[in-house]
């Protein structure tokens, strides 16, 4: 055995033989209890980042463990390969999207390779293989069909100079992203998946989510946005009737003005006679169209000359067109309150329109003046006749119960969630499988003609869509009459091909039909790992997918994920300074600064330089982190064990060259200690037996909560207790069990050592990969034990039930381990740790 363990060697060689023996496809037909383990797959953009590294590696982790623990484990990967990227590629590089999105497949597949992750690639796709997305178009005729689908008219962002629609991210300060021109709204005929069908279902599904995170599910909740209110019509001075809607009737008397979007009928009827207000509306026409950006933009209004009766005060109240209302929510109009909501209220502030106090704390609060913002909150209705003195939520009911015995108003439910456009002017892209035909209308593709496949002769020179100037590939015939037709030239939202992927991995191949059977035995995915940036759009999608398919009758699952975790991000210091009459700030590598005697980072001109932290890294920040380089230098197991040290996984966690330098002395010190197992050893050390149970129990229930970086530190615990008990028959079964417990994390120095112990020779012969998890003695769970009270800058932050006696060292690990404790750290450093034996440890930050 050598002196030291070799990932050069070692990891190579370990991956082939487990790709040689198929060691992680899993088996359908197995009757095992299954666990599909599923990261998010990820789109090709050329190399993994060290994100990617973390994300992957704890799905890894927990499939592996599973597997040891004698489940089936499905855990597969592919790659979401549609999108933007390939074809801006294609116009600035000159080259196909398809070419560029293979080849960063094949680099990506090959990073994964070289960490060791325990992926069944048998059942890999891209969503970009016509196999996939011709199944998708199946499935999207399926929804037709069932009334899920529909073509309507929508506002989009359109770029003039590029000719085609821009999603709301890529509208800048008004004006496309690529080529700088003004966005334009326009009405286009778009594709929309009607998830507002399953509102409901939806909102009420979250309650049956409890191994969800909280703050996801509220995200969700509040983007399907249930609210319940009034809606009622104003009578206005040209006699004309104008419908609002309002989730706070209770300030009804607060109004004082009333506002339309900008392509409401009545801001239209208007522009068409008046010049100034078609100025205004074509100004309103260049900003976003979500809710969030309208809700940063700079209020602007244009006074129609229009008065609102007041439904109980007789008041006229002015109509506005209003840039930051929507069309699409409510009735396009709104009754303003500027002193209870702040949209309203900077509104007002800018055209001099008055500011009412309808809601204060208390009566005794009624006429406090009004501050400089809108006051949302909940309090005693003031200054409103009837309702005066009663809480918000009465008065909102004794409203509505009013309007509706007056008839003048009704109350009731809107949705904040608005049906889902799926129209996608571009060319990388599952195509529409509709055709028009001037005779038939809107056709579906037949069933045989599937997939409709993009065609690969396609030119970027020109701005646009490729599809709707293609010579040949939109000119087809009519299914229907079989007179001359054009094919759908929009493509599917990106969104749509990550909405079913998980059921494609269940069942396989991806080029026919999925089996329901097959889906029934995976789903839904036992957990599934990615960041919460994902939270709404991603998993919303993907939950109105799942719920449309069942009703259709494809699937027999509700929901998709039955856990969901996400983790942290990995964070990368930047080392700069401001330069110049500008102050442009000035980036530096890790290689061009140094550390002062009083710990200040200075230039080698011994300059000082700040220091920053930040979430993406980029090469103008000089902070880029190679996984391929790292690999290189310490190890695929160094890498992928600090990806699991120190942060709690949902915690963002600090890159740093000394601590992968830490985690690859911890790969040399454990094959060390397996250096030192003797099969002849005899005796028994029950301290030790019981310290080696007792972390394989708690190892176990760590890494199935996910909190990897508590398993690590019982790891360093039991290595520490075994480098020091003298030779025994119990040390020698703790060097195995070490080897078993780090298997998960570590798969290539584990299959190294399981190999030089001689546990893959002879009867026992076997991959480690292939190992049962260990059983344990429920005996020697039980030992004298002592809590251990950790506090933080000398308060109580959480407390540790240990074994009595142990080490200071150990304890400090454990104790930084504590989620309780990071917390209360907030990322501060630990200056000092204090430390009473089997009574307190301190950290002083």
């Amino acid at each position: 055995m050598n002196d030291r363990f070799d990932p050069a060697r070692a990891d190579g060689h370990w991956q082939r033989i487990w790709d040689e023996r198929q060691c992680f496809c899993a088996d359908d037909a197995s009757p095992k209890p299954r666990s599909y383990v599923l990261e998010m797959f990820p789109y090709p953009s050329g190399r993994i980042h060290i994100g990617h590294v973390r994300n992957y590696t704890m799905g890894d982790v927990l499939a592996r463990f599973r597997r040891m623990q004698g489940m089936e484990v499905l855990h597969p990967m592919g790659w979401d390969a549609f999108g933007m990227p390939a074809e801006n590629a294609a116009m600035e590089k000159g080259v196909h999207p398809g070419g560029w999105t293979r080849a960063n497949i094949a680099t990506m597949k090959a990073q994964l390779q070289r960490l060791g992750f325990a992926f069944d690639w048998s059942r890999e796709f891209a969503t970009c293989d016509p196999g996939y997305y011709g199944q998708e178009q199946a499935l999207f005729l399926d929804l037709h069909a069932a009334g899920l689908v529909t073509r309507k008219q929508s506002a989009v962002n359109w770029d003039p100079v590029d000719q085609t629609v821009l999603a709301n991210e890529q509208v800048i300060d008004g004006r496309g992203w690529r080529s700088g021109a003004v966005v334009e709204k326009r009405q286009l005929a778009q594709w929309f998946l009607k998830i507002t069908d399953f509102a409901d279902e939806l909102l009420e599904g979250l309650e049956t989510l409890d191994k969800w995170p909280e703050k996801v599910r509220l995200m969700q909740e509040n983007w399907i946005g249930k609210s319940q209110g009034l809606q009622f019509a104003f009578t206005l001075s040209d006699g004309a009737r104008l419908e609002v809607y309002t989730t706070r009737p209770d300030t009804i008397f607060g109004a004082s003005f009333v506002a339309v979007a900008a392509d409401h009928p009545v801001a239209q009827t208007l522009a068409a006679r008046d010049r100034a207000a078609a100025d205004f509306v074509a100004l309103c026409k260049q900003g976003g169209t979500t809710a969030a950006e309208i809700e940063t933009a700079e209020k602007l209004g244009f006074d129609t000359g229009l008065a609102a009766r007041h439904p109980f005060t007789g008041e006229d109240l002015p109509v506005w067109i209003a840039n930051f209302v929507l069309m699409d929510y409510g009735t396009g109009a709104i009754m303003a309150v500027p002193g209870h909501d702040q949209r309203d209220f900077e509104f007002a502030r800018k055209y001099g329109l008055p500011i009412r106090r309808v809601v204060a704390s208390s009566l005794a609060g009624a006429d406090a003046p009004m501050g400089d913002a809108a006051e949302a909150g909940d309090g005693v209705v003031v200054h409103s006749g009837f309702i005066t003195g009663l809480s918000v939520a009465e008065g909102k009911a004794a409203v509505i119960a009013r309007a509706e015995a007056d008839g003048w108003g009704e109350g009731k439910t809107v949705w904040r969630l608005r049906d889902w456009g799926v129209s996608r002017q571009r060319y990388w892209g599952t195509p529409i499988p509709f055709i028009h035909c001037p005779a038939c209308g809107v056709v579906p593709v037949p069933r045989a003609d599937l997939p409709v496949v993009l065609p690969e002769d396609v030119d970027f020179k020109t701005p646009g869509n490729p599809l709707t100037r293609h010579p040949t590939w939109k000119h087809t015939v009519c299914p229907a009459c079989g007179g001359a037709a054009e094919r759908e030239t929009d493509t599917l939202d990106t969104f749509v091909d990550s909405s079913w992927y998980f059921l494609r991995f269940a069942s396989q191949p991806a080029d026919r039909p999925f089996d329901p059977g097959e889906i029934a035995r995976w789903l839904p995915v036992a957990q599934y790992i990615g960041g919460v940036e994902h939270a709404i759009l991603h998993l919303l999608y993907a939950r109105f997918w799942t719920r449309a398919l069942k009703r259709i009758g494809k699937i027999a699952i509700a929901e998709p994920f039955a856990s969901l975790f996400t983790q942290g991000m990995v964070t990368h210091e930047t080392y700069s300074r401001p330069e110049g009459a500008n102050d442009q700030r000035v980036y530096f590598s890790p290689a061009e600064v140094t550390r002062g005697s009083d710990g200040a980072i200075l230039t080698a001109d011994g300059a000082p330089v700040e220091i920053g932290r930040v979430i993406k890294m980029s090469k103008s920040k000089k902070n880029v982190v190679d996984p391929d380089t790292i690999i290189a230098a310490y190890g695929a197991d160094a890498v992928r064990w600090f990806m699991l040290s120190d942060s709690p996984p949902e915690r963002d966690l600090p890159w740093s060259e000394a601590g992968i330098e830490g985690c690859a002395r911890f790969v040399q010190r454990l094959w060390r200690l397996v250096g030192q197992y003797d099969a002849q050893a005899a005796g028994d050390d029950l301290a030790l037996d019981r310290k080696r149970d007792q972390a394989v129990h708690a190892i176990a229930n760590e890494i199935e909560a996910l909190s990897f970086n508590k398993a690590v530190a019982r790891i360093y615990e039991l290595t520490a207790a075994t480098e020091k008990a003298p030779p025994s028959a119990s040390r020698t079964a703790a060097i195995r069990m070490l080897l078993l417990l780090v298997a998960p994390m570590m798969p290539h120095l584990a299959e190294e050592g399981w190999a030089a112990i001689g546990e893959n020779r002879g009867q026992r012969g076997g991959l480690i990969a292939e190992a049962a998890w260990p059983v344990v003695d429920p005996a020697l769970l039980v030992e004298d034990e002592v809590t251990i009270a950790i506090q933080v800058r000398g308060k109580l932050r959480d407390t540790l039930t240990v074994a009595r006696g142990l080490a200071r060292e150990e304890l400090e690990v454990l104790a930084l381990a504590s989620d309780k404790v990071q917390r209360a750290l907030d990322g501060l450093a630990v200056k000092k740790v204090i430390v009473v034996p089997d009574r307190l440890v301190n950290l002083v930050a």
